[in-house]
């Protein structure tokens, strides 16, 4: 399992600052892009993504909680992005979205709120390469894990193994040295955010979530 270490609750005049020392130590960032529409939040676009691609060597891991994000694939592709995952309960078509972010060449993945079930996106497995389980509400960072989540990793993992899939499976949202080992041995990533580049030692929490 590899941290995606979500910028959202950093200090975007110090950013450089905060993410240098721990550089070395994360291979994936998880953008959270929000619209205020979607989520009841507002946080940054693809010209921040493009300028950070520039400095940051680092898989770009991001997360569309916005309306309608098929409009929107093209910046966030030209900005740097490696995987864009949407929301399936958004306003799109969720297969064509798939199909668009794929054939930009890069890769596709679907984001489920803590509501939204496994059994609500299974006809979308075999098409993506990542699926994202929120384990809080989107839309605000340092909120509390929600345990329902557990069961949704596990059979996003029961299902997979079952019938050869290879998308990734992603955690998003109260992550730290406690809730991670309620679902570490179902996941290929974890989000976190706060709880590393909040914390008085962010290289310290780091290490304790691997």
């Amino acid at each position: 399992m590899k941290v995606s270490l979500s910028i959202l609750t950093v200090d975007y005049f110090n950013i450089e600052n905060h993410l240098t020392p721990i550089l070395d130590d994360f291979e994936y960032i998880h953008l959270d892009i929000m619209d205020g529409e979607f989520v009841p939040n507002i946080s940054f676009g693809y010209s921040l993504v493009g300028s950070l691609k520039k400095k940051i060597n680092k898989v770009f891991d991001t997360h569309l909680m916005i309306k309608h994000p098929q409009n929107y694939i093209e910046q966030f592709v030209k900005a740097g992005s490696d995987y864009i995952t949407f929301h399936v309960e958004a306003d799109c078509d969720v297969i064509e979205t798939i199909n668009l972010i794929h054939s930009y060449g890069i890769k596709a993945g679907i984001s489920i709120k803590p509501n939204t079930t496994v059994e609500d996106i299974q006809k979308y497995l075999p098409l993506v390469d990542m699926v994202l389980v929120m384990s809080v509400e989107p839309g605000f960072g340092g909120q509390k894990f929600m345990m329902n989540s557990i069961d949704k990793v596990k059979s996003l993992y029961d299902l997979r193994k079952k019938n050869n899939y290879s998308y990734l499976i992603n955690i998003d949202g109260g992550i730290n040295a406690d809730t991670i080992n309620h679902v570490k041995d179902y996941l290929d990533l974890a989000v976190s955010g706060s709880y590393v580049l909040n914390a008085p030692n962010p290289k310290e929490n780091l290490k304790k979530l691997s």
